[in-house]
């Protein structure tokens, strides 16, 4: 992002998320329902690209991972195993003074609901004692609601890969070490959803499962952390506003020889994206103890059978296509039109000084951009003109997903897609018809360069590579 960064504050972020297609409140035609949120048709664009991207890199592009789309909900015997069905829970304590539910470990940064300048427990509200709250959405699996029929839906994705890795391994032709990867939903029942989408109760995860030989855990975990930390500048997240949070000894899991979180400076505070953990093989244990299965892998290189151990790169999509709004958006004067001057970041508490306009922009990276460009002609009462204009958008549309406007001033549908976060604008004009060039426009700088139309298909495939 650019000097803005610290100035944003959600509210902004929220209302044009809002305002240009980007997300939803959840059921908001019935007053909303908290922890869900819907994406709009520029979010579910931004959140696929998102998912291309990542699926490109951790799937597509190796010749060492494979993908699987596991069900949901899954037999209950598999959160046994887990732990989750004895270890997914939170303190959850509520206020009888104000009837509110909070999570007893986050009571520090949460504020009281009737009083917002005090935090809960320092606002004189009566607090019960703290009590386990299991995160897990139960549900029913056939026509009888009883103990047999109880089943959940998945708290995460990584599981239904470790019950798959027998199949997995034995269709893909596959030889340790080599990784399955997954994308899809996951439901937690959080007591306290908040910060925007941050934290919700549905929500998608990018996992990686990547099974390896005992003894290369390090080697593997110090990999990975750094491909990921490398994945998150791809997509347009500036370097600086990037940090690690390593795992001390005391607070990782039993079974876990390293664990590292890749954070994010948002608004609200440094918050994860993402987790690498070495998890060594206790998942496939529990799996093999439970089942009464083995799941071994035998090397033919060295004649021997082990259980392998696995590291873990785990990241929340929705958690990613809030950084990526965060790190884009921007506020900035810019000159009106006519009037000399120079770009520059709007300073807060401070009017629009004369002569200058201010422009809301996102910045996104132009392989997640939702809208790849944005075709214009220059007036829509000149046939001519949008017949080269349309014709051009149908050529492109072919391949990307691109947008033609032709209503209003040239300057506005600039604005509407610089909000839009659409890296480039293509113009078509009256210079188009005597030498077939179209004036090609840069979202983040407003320069503008003439280009043959010809080569128009060519320059945008090179930028969104």
């Amino acid at each position: 992002m650019s000097d803005n960064k610290p100035t944003l504050n959600m509210e902004q972020l929220a209302s044009l998320c809002k305002r240009r297609g980007f997300i939803f409140q959840s059921s908001e035609l019935y007053g909303g329902i908290n922890g869900f949120w819907d994406y709009g048709p520029l979010g579910v664009e931004l959140k696929r690209n998102i998912k291309d991207v990542w699926w490109q890199d951790v799937v597509q592009r190796r010749d060492d991972v494979v993908g699987l789309d596991a069900s949901i909900i899954m037999h209950p015997r598999i959160w046994e195993a887990s732990g989750h069905l004895e270890g997914f829970s939170d303190p959850m304590i509520d206020c009888k003074t104000c009837k509110g539910r909070f999570r007893a470990d986050q009571l520090e940064g949460t504020a009281c609901p009737q009083k917002p300048s005090k935090r809960v427990g320092a606002c004189g509200g009566e607090l019960t004692e703290p009590r386990q709250f299991n995160l897990m959405f139960k549900t029913f699996v056939g026509p009888v609601q009883d103990d047999s029929s109880t089943a959940y839906l998945r708290p995460e994705t990584a599981q239904g890969i470790f019950a798959q890795f027998d199949n997995v391994l034995s269709v893909s032709r596959q030889k340790v070490p080599f990784g399955i990867a997954q994308i899809g939903k996951a439901f937690r029942n959080e007591i306290n959803p908040r910060n925007y989408t941050f934290r919700s109760r549905e929500f998608e995860q990018m996992e990686l499962e990547f099974f390896i030989k005992p003894g290369t855990d390090e080697e593997w975990h110090t990999y990975w952390v750094k491909a990921r930390m490398d994945w998150y500048t791809r997509i347009g997240i500036a370097s600086e506003h990037l940090s690690q949070y390593v795992y001390g000894p005391d607070e990782l899991a039993h079974y876990a020889s390293a664990c590292v979180d890749i954070m994010y400076a948002f608004p609200f505070g440094v918050q994860e994206l993402e987790g690498v953990a070495a998890r060594g093989n206790y998942d496939l244990s529990r799996h093999s103890e439970f089942s009464g299965k083995k799941l071994e892998y035998f090397d033919q290189e060295s004649n021997e059978r082990f259980i392998p151990h696995v590291v873990e790169p785990s990241a929340g999509v929705d958690r990613i296509a809030l950084a990526v709004l965060c790190e884009a958006y921007a506020l900035e004067w810019i000159p009106k039109e006519g009037t000399d001057g120079e770009r520059q970041p709007t300073r807060a508490g401070e009017k629009v000084p004369d002569g200058y306009e201010e422009r809301t922009v996102l910045r996104f990276a132009p392989c997640v951009a939702p809208i790849k460009a944005a075709i214009f002609p220059l007036l829509k009462n000149r046939p001519e003109l949008v017949k080269v204009a349309q014709d051009l958008y149908s050529e492109l549309k072919q391949h990307y997903p691109v947008f033609y406007d032709q209503t209003g001033a040239i300057g506005r549908r600039y604005r509407r897609q610089d909000e839009a976060g659409t890296p480039f604008g293509i113009t078509v004009d009256f210079e188009t018809l005597d030498n077939q060039t179209v004036t090609w426009r840069d979202r983040d700088t407003m320069s503008q360069e003439r280009i043959p139309i010809g080569e128009v298909a060519i320059r945008l495939a090179t930028a969104l590579q």
